[in-house]
């Protein structure tokens, strides 16, 4: 099949976004130059297709012992053994600076990652409130320190999984707003509350996690769910 790429600016398109037609002149679909976009609307568009998302609940020190707390839904695992994360803390979008998270963490190279279940949301969400490098966000918002077993940053009580992490290394992507890093860690301790530990697992409905849509939407990881067996190859 023939397909014909045309290019609309007005309105409802902007530059960088194309309309896929077919040789009947039917719409198939949309293509999108991201780089041609403004950072912001890139940003939705990212947002907008990678959800849901976990929340690393990122605690951290800076080497006068501030403690600082934030969350980032850029996040995921990497590898067992070791056993490796990442997170992403984006530029400030108006003026392109740096959050105090990836600061304190190039200068200690140690961190916590809290997991964030529905009890904590609301004090989650308040955090990414942009407070200034003095502010505690842990005595802001009500949570509770615990000291940590490795690691020197504390970790968030309330919090049912923690992981304390010392700094692998980190990628910059940019200094622009928009722009961000990639902060890996490897994880050399974890604490699972009592209750939700079991044969070796977390139990899911327990922890109750939440994940992180576009803009202000949020998902209960456990509202509904199915169960998927990985097929085996057949021996023959």
């Amino acid at each position: 099949m023939r397909i014909l790429l045309t290019c609309t600016v007005g309105p409802q398109f902007e530059e960088g976004v194309f309309l896929a037609k077919n040789d009947k002149g039917e719409r198939t679909a949309m293509k999108i130059k991201p780089d041609a976009l403004p950072w912001s609307e890139a940003y939705k568009l990212m947002t907008g297709a990678i959800q849901p998302r976990p929340i690393a609940f990122v605690s951290t020190i800076n080497k006068e012992g501030q403690a600082n707390l934030a969350p980032f839904s850029f996040f995921t695992a990497i590898c067992a053994d070791p056993m490796m994360i990442c997170f992403s803390p984006m530029r400030r979008g108006t003026d392109g600076a740096r959050k105090d998270t990836l600061n304190n963490i190039e200068a200690t190279r140690e961190f916590v990652v809290n997991i964030v279940g529905e009890k904590i949301v609301d004090q989650m969400n308040d955090c990414a409130v942009e407070f200034s490098s003095e502010v505690d966000e842990f005595e802001e918002v009500g949570l509770t320190k615990a000291e940590s077993g490795i690691v020197k940053p504390p970790r968030v009580q309330e919090s049912d999984v923690q992981l304390e992490c010392v700094l692998h290394e980190v990628l910059h992507f940019g200094d622009q707003p928009g722009a961000g890093s990639l902060v890996i860690g490897q994880v050399v301790n974890i604490h699972v509350k009592d209750e939700l530990y079991y044969d070796g697992k977390i139990d899911t409905e327990k922890l109750q996690p939440i994940g992180r849509l576009a803009g202000p939407l949020y998902t209960r990881a456990v509202a509904d769910t199915f169960i998927l067996e990985r097929k085996k190859p057949s021996m023959k």
